[in-house]
C-alpha cells in the first residue's frame, strides 16, 4: 500500500486557549467514522485565532511538511 502523498483537510476551530487550539476536521462526503479532532499549538496557525473560523491543511507530494492556511475574511461593505 502506498502512503497518502497529497491531501486537503478543512477544519473548524472549536476552542482555543493561550497555547493550544482544538480543530474539528470533517470528511466530505461524510463517513461512518464521524469528524476527527486535532489539537494544534497556536504558533502553528498563521493568523489571528477565532472560534468558528476555518483552517485548511494542504500537503502536496512535493512538500515535506503540510501548510496550514486560514480562511480569508472579506471586509463587509
Amino acid at each position: 500500500m502506498e502512503p497518502l502523498t497529497s491531501y486537503v483537510l478543512i477544519g473548524t476551530i472549536l476552542s482555543t486557549d493561550p497555547f493550544l487550539t482544538t480543530v474539528e476536521f470533517t470528511l466530505n462526503p461524510a463517513t461512518n467514522g464521524g469528524p476527527s479532532i486535532a489539537v494544534l499549538p497556536n504558533h502553528a496557525i498563521p493568523c489571528e485565532i477565532n472560534v468558528g473560523m476555518k483552517l485548511y491543511v494542504v500537503k502536496d507530494k512535493k512538500q515535506e511538511v503540510p501548510t496550514i492556511t486560514c480562511e480569508k475574511n472579506e471586509p463587509t461593505k
